[in-house]
């Protein structure tokens, strides 16, 4: 698998996040710190993700296009477009629930007018606290749009709540 990356771009309100490769834990502090910056903007019109050229995506990664689907609906009532044609990955959407927030659509992309304006997200560095409630917050938004994956993820879950609460 190629290694992943991130591209994001905005016109008017319009955002696109496009993942190419293979996107794991690593990218998501970018993921993270870019989805929270589009909640600071007042003008969202449009929210889309490319998943076109991804090859893989990791739970946490689902995790945080949950959190962008759902602040999408609740902030500016957006239901978000994700673009997907991969039959694993399609598998793993449903699987998780996440055809149930996102609009999916398996064709190519009809944001041609963001696409000419993408930058790739930079690798954010960020500490082991941060880097844990990042992941902790992922699943915990799996394990509430579909509560039959709290199995899967409960001892992440609790192992990171024990992780994060030593800090204080």
């Amino acid at each position: 698998m190629n290694k992943g990356q991130i591209f994001v771009g905005e016109t008017d309100g319009n955002y696109l996040i496009k993942m190419n490769g293979d996107v794991r834990v690593t990218l998501c502090a970018s993921l993270n710190h870019y989805v929270e910056r589009i909640f600071t903007n007042r003008n969202v019109k449009n929210v889309l993700v490319d998943l076109l050229e991804t090859e893989g995506v990791d739970s946490t990664t689902l995790g945080l296009l949950t959190k962008l689907a759902l602040s999408s609906k609740r902030l500016f009532g957006v239901a978000p477009l994700l673009f997907c044609d991969n039959p694993g990955i399609l598998r793993t959407l449903e699987s998780m629930s996440l055809d149930e927030i996102f609009s999916i659509i398996d064709q190519p992309s009809t944001a041609s007018g963001v696409e000419g304006g993408l930058e790739e997200l930079p690798c954010d560095n960020c500490d082991e606290e941060e880097a844990r409630r990042s992941v902790l917050e992922a699943h915990r938004l799996l394990v509430e749009i579909n509560p039959q994956c709290e199995a899967e993820f409960i001892d992440l879950i609790h192992y990171l709540e024990d992780e994060v609460n030593k800090q204080f």
